[in-house]
């Protein structure tokens, strides 16, 4: 493929456009509220929220975070191993396709989740998470074959806006659905317009991937499947060894994984919190989630233009700022503070454009420029983030457990912050990849 061909550029991005309806409608707007109600009452003369899941009693919410830790944790320790395969067969997009199948598939199957099959519509959501975040190693990965690092910035904001926009499309076609239903399409099973939202996501999600797997092209390398496996491992240790001698490469992705804890449990839980805490309605969470998506549109760009006024760490370390103002600001809420949490997602939507979209951006930039292992580069990237899902989600419910109060979780999200801007003040501020790839340290 040429670098910087404006057709293979909006064909990748449009991958954005088509898996990011996943995490907002169904990791963030419809399904959690959705999976809470289907899981209420379950057991007779217990808490409400006790649901029984392979015969243990366990909390819903708690039940709900463990489940995405679980999920990221299995593709944390797939990934890298696939990517190095990946690497050695020259075939990253065939992986993606397989894990973007799984991932619409799996969504579409929710469609069948009811009350009465919480085993079945927690194997499903596994299984779109793993689908989801799978394909998510070799999308990024292509990242630098298609453009030069100049663009790296832009392009990577330019994907993470289709996502939001596209997302948000979709999630509105099934807010009217939700709450127009009986009016308007003479809907009265109240279970139906969200399990239809989580088949839209599947047809959406697949569908739009065709645009984005007509222009990427695979570069089979014609190595024989025998030996594969010990190849893959081979791909890996490569980039290990290769990794110990980038010490800029090894701080930023250490910061990475701190702030992502943050960032992460956010993303997936901010409407767990929104019901729990602050008493939102499903409507108003969905609202709120519009609200999240439509600044972060705008958020991508500013923080890319930050980054080019200033530099990609000093971009990054302003999100930090913002996040853990966000977070201990948060655990300030009690139940009837809607506004407030209002005003809390318009900070959360600004800053969680710009720091994805950032991070992306600025570890494809440590990433050797001579370097045709950007599979495998970009699995160690996509690890770290997995097992941050898993850890910051695991804790926020382990705290929320514990304590029985959700807004210490809160305080907890904002230590990963405060971690994860200590160690990007480590790293210079401009300039930093020529000097860095020159071997300087």
């Amino acid at each position: 493929m040429k670098k910087n061909d404006p057709k293979v550029i909006n064909a990748w991005c449009m991958y954005d456009w088509a898996n990011s309806v996943f995490p907002l409608v169904i990791t963030t707007a419809i399904f959690p509220p959705y999976f809470l109600k289907m899981t209420t009452g379950k057991i007779p003369g217990a808490d409400e929220s006790l649901t029984r899941f392979f015969g243990l009693e366990v909390t819903n919410s708690v039940l709900y975070t463990y489940c995405i830790s679980f999920a990221f944790v299995l593709v944390a320790l797939l990934n890298p191993y696939l990517s190095a395969l990946a690497d050695f067969s020259g075939k990253k997009k065939a992986f993606m396709q397989f894990f973007c199948y799984l991932g619409g598939i799996s969504s579409s199957l929710l469609f069948f989740f009811y009350g009465k099959t919480v085993e079945y519509g927690t194997t499903l959501f596994i299984m779109a998470m793993v689908g989801f975040a799978g394909s998510l190693v070799f999308y990024n990965s292509f990242l630098p074959e298609i453009a030069t690092e100049d663009r790296f910035d832009k392009v990577s904001a330019k994907g993470f806006s289709l996502g939001y926009f596209g997302s948000v499309l979709l999630l509105i076609a099934n807010l009217v659905m939700i709450l127009k239903g009986e009016a308007w399409f003479g809907i009265t099973d109240g279970t139906l317009a969200p399990r239809l939202a989580f088949l839209t996501v599947g047809l959406w999600w697949i569908g739009f991937a065709q645009i984005t797997f007509a222009k990427l092209e695979d570069k089979p390398t014609g190595h024989k499947m025998e030996g594969m496996l010990t190849k893959g491992f081979d791909e890996l240790k490569k980039v290990w060894y290769q990794l110990q001698e980038l010490k800029l490469t090894k701080r930023f992705l250490l910061a990475f994984f701190f702030y992502s804890m943050g960032v992460q449990a956010v993303m997936y839980l901010a409407t767990v919190f929104g019901e729990t805490v602050v008493g939102m309605e499903q409507h108003e969470l969905i609202i709120l989630v519009l609200l999240l998506q439509l600044i972060a549109i705008p958020g991508a760009y500013l923080f890319a233009k930050i980054s080019e006024w200033k530099g990609n760490i000093v971009s990054l370390i302003s999100t930090m700022v913002i996040w853990i103002g966000v977070c201990l600001y948060a655990s300030t809420l009690a139940s009837g503070m809607k506004y407030e949490f209002y005003g809390v997602a318009v900070f959360v939507g600004m800053v969680m454009g710009g720091v994805q979209s950032m991070s992306r951006s600025t570890y494809s930039k440590f990433i050797p420029s001579e370097t045709e292992d950007t599979a495998s580069f970009f699995s160690f990237y996509e690890f770290l983030e997995k097992v941050s899902i898993a850890l910051g989600t695991f804790i926020f419910g382990l705290v929320f457990q514990v304590t029985g109060d959700m807004n210490k979780s809160a305080v907890a999200l904002s230590v990963f912050f405060v971690l994860g801007l200590l160690l990007l003040l480590r790293i210079p501020s401009r300039h930093i990849y020529d000097v860095h790839l020159k071997g300087e340290k």
